[in-house]
Order: C-alpha cells, then structure tokens, then sequence
C-alpha cells in the first residue's frame, strides 16, 4: 500500500513528512492506518458533537454491490481498512436490510487496537446501531442476544411498541429518533451523540447514506474504488432522492494497492 496525495488537513494527526510506505508498495501496520485514519479530536470538529464517516466500496463502473453484496468488490486490503475503521469507531450504523444482506454479527473485540480503545476511553468492540422503521429484525440473532456491546436499534416514534418490546427483551437499546415511523438522521446522529458516541462509522447501505447526504450530516466518505467492471443495475453506493445543490467535499488522502485505492474525503 502506498500513499497517493499527501496530507494536508490540519486535523489529520500524522506528519505529513513522514512517508509510511516509502519505496516499494508494502502492508502497512495496522497501528499505521489507525494512525492514518484517526477521527479528529473534538474540538476540531467545527463545533458538532459528533463526526460521521461513512465507509463505501464501488466498482470502476459505480456499482455499490454485486449479486447484493458488497464482499465480491472488495479485497484484502480492503478488508483491513474496514476493520481499522470499525476498531476506531464508537458505534456502526447500518440500515436494516444491509443488516440482513450482509449477516452482521456483534463487532469482535481486537487484541491489536484494545490499548489503543481503553486509552480512548472506548469499550472492547464498537457497538452496532441498526437503523430500521418497521423493525422486522431476526432478534433472536447473535447481534442482539450476544455482543459485547448492546446493541442499539434506532426507530421512530411510531414503531409498532411489540417489535420495540421483543428489541429490548433480546438485550438491545431502542433509541427514538424519528417523531413518525421513520429515523430521521439529524436527530440519530444527536442520539447516539447523547449516549457518548461520538466517533459514528456508517457502512450504509445506499439508502440510509443517501439519507445521511440528503440531510447534510456527513461528515466524511471513505470510498474504495475497486478495480472490477460488472455492469448490470446494481445500485450505487447512495440513494434515494437527489440533493437540490451537489455537495462538494474535499480530497483529505489517497491509498493504493494493487489497483485498488483509498480514498478518503470531507466536507468542504
């Protein structure tokens, strides 16, 4: 892995001058891409409380998926930037259906980012937050009756109080962020907020980012661009209804590796 364009953000924790993977491309440490990939401390944050970056792989051609997964697209460096993302986060949100289609699980606790967490004042493992309106969720799932941390499920105030009941006799947390049925995502971000998570990791999928966009609370895109054509209708990484004016962010850092680069952008 080799690093693209340097970092100029003045958030970013690493030395600009310091080049990790000089020379011939090579793995990098994971201890380097927490490093790399650090959230900014709260007060360079602009004022929010909360900072929420999404994490994203698409094809050369834009598809978000493929045969309704997104593991087809990825690759092993992929794969462990995922999992630096996910060990540096408070919580990871996704919607429902990628709940479903992707098979979460509880996120693990690792024994490489474990001091790194308990020196951020972070449990073992980040918690999951499940963002569904209907609430038709399988909580006799490991997910909800086994995590290390317990595991959130956003709604609105008009879930069915059965499926809110059968939530929390599984162990999970329902948070209300929605005066309808629906999440509305500004307020989902100030929940978890509420509840101390302050560095939010969403993995989508393309709904819930598009929602995420649409409502102008993203603060960050980390996006893999895979080097695979696939053609097809799949979808793309965000969905839903377009933004009335496009919104810029700016290029923050890029990786590669065998063809497959690391992007990562902010809100301008």
């Amino acid at each position: 892995m080799r690093r693209l364009f340097p970092v100029t953000d003045p958030t970013d924790q690493t030395d600009p001058s310091v080049e990790p993977a000089a020379g011939a491309d090579r793995e990098w440490g994971l201890g380097e891409l927490a490093d790399f990939y650090a959230y900014p401390e709260p007060g360079e944050r602009g004022g929010a409380a909360a900072w929420l970056r999404a994490n994203m792989v698409t094809t050369l051609d834009g598809a978000g998926q493929h045969d309704g997964r997104s593991q087809p697209i990825s690759s092993a460096a992929d794969m462990r930037v995922f999992g630096t993302l996910r060990a540096l986060a408070d919580v990871v949100i996704a919607g429902a259906e990628t709940v479903r289609q992707e098979g979460y699980r509880p996120a693990r606790a690792r024994a490489e980012f474990a001091e790194r967490r308990r020196a951020a004042g972070q449990g073992p493992a980040p918690a999951i937050a499940v963002v569904s309106a209907g609430l038709e969720l399988d909580f006799t799932l490991p997910l909800f009756t086994s995590p290390l941390t317990p595991t959130l499920v956003l709604t609105g105030a008009a879930a069915a109080p059965g499926r809110i009941a059968a939530a929390e006799r599984a162990g999970a947390r329902v948070v209300i962020a929605g005066d309808g049925v629906g999440v509305d995502p500004a307020r989902a971000v100030a929940a978890l907020a509420g509840l101390g998570h302050t560095r939010l990791l969403t993995e989508g999928g393309p709904r819930l980012l598009g929602q995420f966009v649409a409502a102008g609370v993203l603060d960050e895109l980390c996006l893999t661009v895979s080097p695979l054509l696939t053609a097809g209708d799949a979808q793309r990484i965000a969905g839903g209804p377009a933004v009335r004016v496009p919104q810029r962010f700016a290029l923050a850092s890029l990786l590669e590796e065998e063809g497959f680069l690391f992007s990562r952008y902010r809100r301008g």
